[in-house]
């Protein structure tokens, strides 16, 4: 990804939740991708999909079971 891209979806997701502690970063070795941080901590992945010519960006997150208790 750019870091066009990354600012954008770093404000976007900054708006969407309200939150100026989102911060996503460039993946080292990884140009596809970015990772998601809520203040220092890891909280997941952005991937850029353009295939088919339609671009758009998917979210990953995983919740642990032991982060729930």
């Amino acid at each position: 990804m750019t870091r066009t891209e990354i600012e954008k979806l770093e404000r976007y997701l900054r708006k969407l939740f309200n939150s100026a502690a989102i911060e996503v970063r460039q993946r080292p070795q990884k140009d596809d991708s970015a990772e998601v941080y809520l203040g220092e901590e890891f909280i997941g992945v952005l991937f850029r999909d353009d295939e088919d010519g339609d671009l758009s960006y998917n979210f990953q997150m995983a919740i642990l079971d032991f982060d729930l208790e």
